[in-house]
């Protein structure tokens, strides 16, 4: 199995920025893509961004020229620079690996835009 955990989460103005941060644990399975996912309450979860073996990264439209995705020369960090927050990116934030094995999550982050 593969253990991640997501930190960076907090408060932030609107216009003000974040930086979320992923760390999953070694493993010998073979991990193709990594994720970000968020869920506000009374919405479902939304993919946000997907970074593949090769550094290539697919945005949803809301975030797209904001949010940028991220890993170290490690492989064993993720990070998702968030830029120009808006309330609606209130949500918390969840990593995510897709594996040959499955797909394996973490515990989620609380990213809060103020007003």
């Amino acid at each position: 199995q593969v253990q991640l955990v997501e930190s960076g989460g907090g408060l932030a103005q609107p216009g003000g920025s974040l930086r979320l941060s992923c760390e999953h644990s070694q493993t010998s399975v073979t991990i193709y893509a990594m994720h970000w996912y968020r869920q506000a309450p009374g919405k479902q979860r939304e993919l946000v961004a997907t970074i593949n073996r090769g550094g290539s990264v697919d945005y949803t439209d809301s975030v797209k020229g904001r949010f940028t995705f991220s890993r170290d020369n490690s492989n064993n960090m993720g990070y998702l620079q968030m830029n120009s927050l808006q309330p609606d990116d209130t949500a918390v934030y969840f990593c995510a690996v897709s594996t040959t094995a499955g797909k394996f999550w973490g515990q989620g982050t609380q990213v809060t835009v103020s007003s």
